[in-house]
């Protein structure tokens, strides 16, 4: 990448802003690291050991064990609140069952993908297919199609598939689950006893009744729940991470009491225990400061949730924001009747056919799990029951999450 500037810019090139720059990028040099390895707070990275979750790793590597023998392991759903383990878990059994595999010469491959990261079902297929080194393209084909070519592919090379599929329940209620039927039908037609499993993870355990029946009975299986860490199970996970996070006596115990406090009261996340904790190392480092305290953790606290709210709305699918767009129009709050009638008068607007008000219900509940609105059911009387949708997060964080959304601004505007 060239970068140019005029000649005004070349001007100021030795003026303050450069002064300030250099100051940054020397103490960034000279100075000595906090850190020992940013990585191990990172939220992908998979631990050597896992701590507290030894009933969880056995369970699950006991359902997945058939697999070494050529059989198909039972599928299995893996529910708890955010932060509660169940990826890590997951990804860390099937990393040392892919070991096992390799030293067996099984033919078996071992798929990831964030449903919410892949945002639909077709990129979904796509990302699957690039994993399988096949190149399918990123329009033009139906999910059929699409899904016929990775199971071709899966059939001429005789390959056995387990596919974890993470936040799984977001591209049910955001879509529909087709893309599940063609994966729990295809069993019946790969030949030579190969098979695909699949690993569902959820933090929705209501998350079955958006199936349909023939789904259900094909994918369901086997069931495991996370139960939510409690304050000392984190404080023992953030010191286990500090130890090869930061170099010794950086972190305060006040701190990571702290950190695991305000974690516990997210549901025992230690997704957001190990966040905080590197935000505030990040924090502290910035201050040329040598320790980190319950000062940077609080700070931390403020940073992660201001921006986590931000790019919640900013991420969302298009119905979500069309749902978000719906709710600002309001004064305060609005029921949803209302709700939908402004929902679907915006979708038609643009051209886009509105999704059911059974879907819309199950995108406002996920709403409400996020923490962008509040959705409680309030009786009517003899109107029956309805609920009642408010915005929980200031309204100016919405509109400029919303604005970044070129057809969401148009509405807005």
């Amino acid at each position: 990448m060239t970068f140019s500037s005029s000649p005004m810019e070349n001007m100021g090139a030795a003026g303050p802003n450069n002064d300030i720059l250099d100051e940054i990028f020397n103490r960034t040099i000279n100075s000595k690291s906090i850190f020992l390895n940013r990585d191990v707070l990172r939220n992908d990275y998979i631990p050597d050991h896992i701590l507290f979750r030894d009933d969880q790793i056995s369970q699950f590597g006991s359902i997945l064990a058939p697999i070494l023998r050529g059989n198909k392991p039972s599928n299995i759903f893996l529910y708890g609140k955010t932060g509660t383990g169940k990826t890590v878990v997951a990804r860390y059994v099937t990393k040392k069952l892919y070991e096992r595999v390799l030293k067996l010469n099984l033919n078996i491959k071992f798929l990831y993908i964030n449903t919410r990261l892949a945002s639909t079902q077709y990129k979904m297929l796509v990302e699957l297919g690039a994993q399988l080194d096949i190149s399918l393209p990123f329009t033009g084909l139906s999910l059929s199609e699409a899904a016929s070519r990775i199971f071709e592919k899966m059939k001429r090379d005789g390959i056995n598939t387990i596919i974890i599929l993470d936040e799984i329940d977001y591209i049910v209620k955001n879509y529909d689950d087709n893309i599940l039927y063609e994966f729990t039908r295809v069993n019946n037609e790969l030949l030579n006893g190969n098979f695909i499993s699949i690993i569902g993870i959820s933090n929705d355990l209501k998350f079955k009744e958006y199936l349909d029946p023939r789904v259900l009975s094909g994918l369901s299986e086997e069931e495991m729940v996370f139960p939510p860490y409690t304050v000392d199970e984190l404080e023992a996970i953030l010191t286990d991470r500090i130890k090869a996070a930061f170099r010794p006596g950086v972190v305060s115990e006040s701190a990571v009491k702290l950190c695991a406090s305000l974690a516990a009261s997210e549901h025992g996340d230690a997704r957001r225990a190990v966040d905080l904790l590197r935000v505030a190392g990040e924090l502290a480092e910035r201050e040329g400061s040598d320790v980190v305290d319950t000062d940077h953790i609080t700070k931390a606290s403020r940073s992660i949730e201001r921006d986590r709210t931000y790019e919640v709305i900013r991420s969302l699918p298009l119905h979500g924001k069309l749902i978000l767009a719906a709710v600002l129009a309001a004064p305060e709050d609005i029921n949803t009747g209302r709700l939908y009638s402004n929902y679907t008068s915006m979708a038609r607007s643009l051209g886009i056919e509105p999704l059911t008000q059974r879907r819309i219900s199950g995108i406002l509940s996920e709403l409400d799990v996020l923490g962008v609105v509040n959705a409680p059911v309030v009786s009517n009387g003899r109107f029956g029951r309805s609920k009642r949708v408010k915005l929980v997060v200031p309204r100016e964080v919405v509109s400029r999450a919303l604005q970044e959304d070129e057809l969401i601004s148009s509405i807005l505007k």
